[in-house]
């Protein structure tokens, strides 16, 4: 695979790789899973997931002083947002996982607990690098900059098409970081049910539609460096704006609007496979990750079609073939991940 936005190719493989179907996995460096590289491919995402391109592509550049110090801003931004009911999911989450060595339960109450844990700055990372998608807009900079919450996908992006490369697609994803991989795709699931009806799907419209001038014109930016890149960025953005505001002037039809949509959908998990092994090279890992993935996906298929059913005939999205990838990403213990997430970017803040 050629070099990718963050390079992350070199921590993370990407095992399988079909239309509907993406699996990755993290391995072992001496016998032990490479923690430390996928933190830190993580966390170099910080400053884009945050900002997105509101500032600019790569706003720091080569410049290592300005690099901090949005690193720092952006740090402290995921760890001041509070939601609606002024809880800090992040800041609840470090304390679970960092202070009291502790995790949250897959089942429970309260998605906003859930928002901190990671699953979308992951998401984010997944599609950048390995989809070659860019961010239409980013919720961690309008709810620090403005209060308002933008959407309610984890991931909002735009790009090529995965199974028409030549075609332009608008990229609505949803994550989930579980304990039980079974659960964590059922979940994903319910993110279909909830969020892919016309109700839903009119009024985050026309939040992200509002957004469509939060970002530098060309000839204010500085960057001689990206600036041909940032150009065809805004471009790309004016399209998808415009026609995400036919659908507010009746010019357009959501249902012409979906046949551009991918909805890329991603559980990281705890994983078995990692328990007995230590080589992501032998013929046991392979076979046995193959198996898991291939269970998981027989799990997502059963319960989509169970949906599809339910939905039958109701004139929702939700009821006709969605473009959906499943993306699946074990690791070993989705605790142990995410308490040096916390631990590492709590730090970051005030360094």
């Amino acid at each position: 695979m050629s070099n990718s936005v963050f390079n992350s190719q070199n921590v993370i493989t990407e095992h399988i790789s079909n239309a509907d179907l993406k699996a990755y996995f993290v391995g072992f460096d001496f016998d032990s899973f490479r923690y430390d590289d996928l933190v830190d491919s993580i966390l170099d995402k910080i400053v884009e997931f945050s900002f997105g391109f509101h500032k600019g592509i790569n706003p720091a550049g080569s410049n290592r002083e300005k690099h901090r110090r949005l690193l720092i801003e952006a740090a402290k931004s995921i760890y001041k947002i509070s939601n609606n009911s002024n809880v800090n999911s992040f800041q609840q989450a470090k304390k679970k996982y960092v202070d009291e060595n502790s995790e949250y339960e897959d089942d429970i109450e309260g998605k906003y607990l859930n928002r901190g844990e990671f699953g979308e700055i992951i998401l984010h990372l997944i599609l950048r690098d390995f989809i070659k998608t860019s961010p239409l807009i980013s919720k961690i900079y309008f709810k620090d900059s403005d209060g308002m919450t933008v959407h309610g996908f984890d991931a909002v992006h735009i790009g090529n098409c995965i199974k028409e490369s030549q075609e332009k697609s608008l990229y609505l994803g949803e994550s989930k970081l579980y304990k039980d991989g079974k659960n964590g795709v059922k979940a994903l699931i319910g993110d279909i049910e909830e969020h892919f009806k016309k109700d839903f799907l009119e009024r985050e419209f026309v939040l992200i539609g509002k957004k469509s001038d939060s970002f530098h014109k060309i000839e204010d930016y500085a960057d001689k460096n990206t600036k041909d890149e940032y150009e065809q960025f805004l471009q790309e953005k004016d399209y998808w704006f415009s026609e995400l505001d036919k659908l507010q002037t009746d010019q357009g039809k959501m249902q012409d609007l979906f046949k551009s949509v991918t909805i890329p959908l991603l559980c990281t998990y705890t994983s078995r496979v990692f328990k007995d092994n230590t080589d992501e090279g032998t013929e046991k890992f392979k076979t046995e990750y193959k198996s898991e993935i291939d269970n998981l996906k027989s799990t997502f298929d059963e319960e989509l079609e169970k949906l599809k059913k339910k939905y039958k005939n109701s004139g929702e999205p939700i009821s006709t073939n969605l473009n959906i990838v499943l993306m699946l990403f074990p690791v070993p213990c989705k605790k142990e991940l995410v308490k040096r997430l916390h631990t590492k970017l709590y730090h970051q803040q005030n360094s």
